[in-house]
C-alpha cells in the first residue's frame, strides 16, 4: 500500500514562482504525512491558459523549471507527477511527412512523474486534447500510456480529457496498470466527470484513479474542482469539493486483485470481435 496526496489548488498564468511554491508546500505537507506521491493538477506549474502559454512561454525556461520540480522532490524525498507543455516531436517519418509545419514545431501537453530522487521514471503526452483553445495551441500526442513499478505498484498516467475515453483508460489497464494518475483542468459544469466518469473508468478497468484539478479562476476559465481517487471496485477513496485542498488515499495491489479475480474483464475481453463490429463486420 502507498499513501498518495493530490492537490487541487488555484494556478497564477504565467508566474511559475508563484505555482512552484504552491506545489512545494503541498509536498512538504503531503511527505510529513507520510505520502509516497503526489499528483499535481495539468499544466499546473504555468497555469491553464492554452493561448497565452502558445503565444508567451518560452521553450527554453522549460528545464530549469523541471529542474526546480526535480529539486522539490528530492529536497522532499516524495515522488512527485507534474504536467508541462514541451515541444512535440515528429513520432515517425510518415507523421513528420502527414503534419503541417506548424504542428510539427508545435506543443504536446504532457506528464512526468518522478520518483523521490528527483529521476524521471515515466512521461506522457496528451492524446484527445479538447476544445478550440487547446486545438489551437497543441499538438495530439499518439503514444499510448507507458506503465512502470512505481513503489511497488504499477502506474500510468492519462491527462485530463484522455480519461474521459474508456479505450484510453483500459489501454493504460491491458499493459499492467493498477494506478493511474491523472492531471486535469475541468471547468465548472462537468460535475459528472469526477462524480461518475472516473469511478465507471476505475470499475471497469480496475485498477486505481487519481484525478487532480485546479480550483478558481484562471485566464477564462471557472475550475469545478472536485478532485478524486476511486478504487478499483469504483469506491470513492477521496474526495474535494470547490476550495483548494491536500487530499490522501491509500492505493495499492491488493484491491487491483480482489476487483479482477472477481470479475475478470479484463481476462474475459474479446478484442478481436470488438474490432469486427467497429469495423461493421458480422
Amino acid at each position: 500500500m502507498m499513501l498518495l496526496s493530490v492537490l487541487q489548488a488555484n494556478a497564477s498564468v504565467m508566474d511559475v514562482a508563484a505555482n512552484l511554491r504552491t506545489i512545494e508546500d503541498a509536498a512538504q505537507r503531503a511527505a510529513q504525512a507520510g505520502a509516497g506521491l503526489l499528483l499535481t493538477p495539468e499544466l499546473f506549474p504555468v497555469g491553464y491558459a492554452p493561448l497565452r502559454l502558445h503565444a508567451e512561454l518560452d521553450p527554453s525556461t522549460l528545464p530549469a523549471i523541471r529542474e526546480r520540480l526535480a529539486d522539490i522532490a528530492r529536497r522532499h524525498s516524495i515522488g512527485l507527477a507534474y504536467s508541462l507543455p514541451a515541444l512535440s516531436r515528429p513520432e515517425s517519418a510518415h507523421d513528420d511527412d502527414a503534419q503541417p509545419a506548424d504542428a510539427r514545431n508545435g506543443w504536446h501537453i504532457t506528464a512526468t512523474l518522478l520518483d523521490a530522487a528527483g529521476a524521471e521514471v515515466l512521461t506522457y503526452a496528451k492524446v484527445h486534447l479538447f476544445g478550440a483553445e487547446e486545438h489551437k495551441a497543441f499538438v495530439a500526442a499518439q503514444e499510448p500510456p507507458a506503465v512502470v513499478d512505481f513503489n511497488g505498484i504499477r502506474t500510468s498516467m492519462l491527462i485530463c480529457y484522455d480519461v474521459e475515453f474508456p479505450e484510453a483508460v483500459r489501454a493504460a489497464a491491458i499493459r499492467g496498470a493498477e494506478l493511474l494518475l491523472v492531471p486535469t483542468a475541468l471547468s465548472a459544469g462537468f460535475d459528472n466527470v469526477p462524480q461518475v466518469l472516473i469511478r465507471a473508468r476505475a470499475l471497469e478497468s480496475q485498477l486505481n484513479v487519481a484525478y487532480a484539478n485546479h480550483s478558481g479562476h484562471e485566464d477564462i476559465y471557472n475550475f469545478l474542482g472536485g478532485s478524486v481517487v476511486a478504487g478499483p471496485d469504483g469506491s470513492l477513496l477521496a474526495a474535494a469539493g470547490e476550495s483548494p485542498t491536500l487530499l490522501f488515499a491509500e492505493v495499492g495491489t491488493d484491491t487491483v486483485k480482489a476487483a479482477r479475480d472477481e470479475v475478470p474483464y479484463l481476462r474475459e475481453r474479446r478484442p478481436e470481435l470488438y474490432d469486427r463490429w467497429e469495423h461493421g463486420g458480422s
